[in-house]
């Protein structure tokens, strides 16, 4: 399973989706601010960095900076609000909030592992 690391400023948002990877097997660390993520990319090696929804465009775009720059392996998901759009353009994927399906982030952070398996493998490109 994954190492995952769930950014975000609202502390509900982060746990409930710890919890759910967690559920799924993997492990996961939260972040609330830019310092605490520099010091999660030091302290692991993350296969995927989740961006939470109430952050604002700007400092969505900062933590994916960060974690580009400390954290370069993991690929980034954006979660966003419908009426807010994107904000990272070169996120690996991206997620509206309140999927259909409640399984939606587990398999989203899942496929991006998988992806990240298979370019580390050398077995094509995309």
């Amino acid at each position: 399973m994954a190492v995952v690391l769930c950014t975000g400023v609202d502390q509900t948002l982060i746990e409930a989706r710890k919890q759910l990877l967690e559920q799924a097997g993997h492990t996961v660390f939260d972040a609330r601010d830019g310092r605490a993520v520099v010091a999660a990319c030091a302290a692991h090696r993350f296969e995927v960095a989740v961006i939470g929804q109430a952050v604002s465009p700007r400092i969505k775009r900062h933590i994916a900076a960060l974690i580009r720059q400390h954290c370069p392996a993991a690929k980034l998901l954006e979660m966003y609000e419908p009426h807010q759009g994107r904000a990272i353009p070169d996120a690996d994927d991206w997620m509206e909030t309140f999927p259909q399906n409640p399984g939606e982030l587990t398999a989203r952070v899942e496929r991006l592992v998988g992806e990240q398996g298979y370019r580390e493998a050398g077995s094509g490109s995309f």
